[in-house]
């Protein structure tokens, strides 16, 4: 795992050194090392437990408000975050930013809005995921918001894996980016080796 050597960020009297953020995964035992199925679909050796850190409100808080400030000037009425990882980020983004957090769930293989939350065409949301590694979750979040007719501010995450590589045709801006492995499942070398695979969260093998 590479840490792009971006300048340290200092948002809201935060001081956010990339190489300290990557620290405090590992300090909080949140970077995880092993064989992960990631929600993507693809393999990897490591895995970014966020719940691990944004358990504890004071760390969430921060966060929060060192990735408002990537956005605070882009007249944001409401943050979006797909279940489950991006409730938090969405939450403590949006209490920065001072307006309100909606998460989007899947009801039959289908992310909608639910529990009575709504968003009215042409308000500016931005959407706030915890990792993003092909941005799956986050591009089906995008499909809703444009199907609503609502203007995508931009996508805000705590940690890109793909170093920058993954395009969702919004302005995308992380805390800490990262290149990180991933593979195929059919070319997976970790698979060949017959070790089995971990679903993060659930923390099962299911191979």
């Amino acid at each position: 795992m590479q840490v792009r050597p971006d300048a340290p960020e200092h948002q809201g009297g935060v001081i956010l050194d990339k190489q300290e953020l990557l620290n405090l995964y590992e300090a909080k035992g949140a970077l995880l090392k092993g064989h992960f199925l990631l929600s993507s679909g693809r393999h990897s050796d490591q895995y970014l437990q966020s719940a691990l850190v944004l358990q504890y409100p004071d760390i969430a808080e921060k966060l929060g408000k060192a990735l408002a400030e990537k956005f605070a000037n882009e007249n944001i009425s409401v943050v979006v975050g797909p279940a489950m990882g991006g409730i938090i980020v969405a939450h403590e983004t949006a209490q920065a930013l001072g307006v309100r957090a909606l998460f989007t769930e899947r009801v039959d293989g289908q992310v909608t809005l639910r529990r009575g939350f709504s968003l009215e065409k042409g308000e500016r949301a931005l959407i706030c995921e915890d990792v993003v590694t092909t941005g799956k979750s986050v591009k089906e979040v995008i499909t809703l918001l444009e199907s609503l007719k609502v203007e995508i501010a931009g996508i805000g995450f705590l940690v890109d894996r793909s170093n920058g590589k993954t395009d969702f045709g919004y302005p995308a801006r992380a805390l800490l980016t990262l290149d990180v492995t991933s593979y195929d499942p059919e070319s997976c070398p970790l698979c060949g080796q017959g070790i089995p695979y971990i679903k993060p969260g659930s923390r099962k093998e299911v191979q």
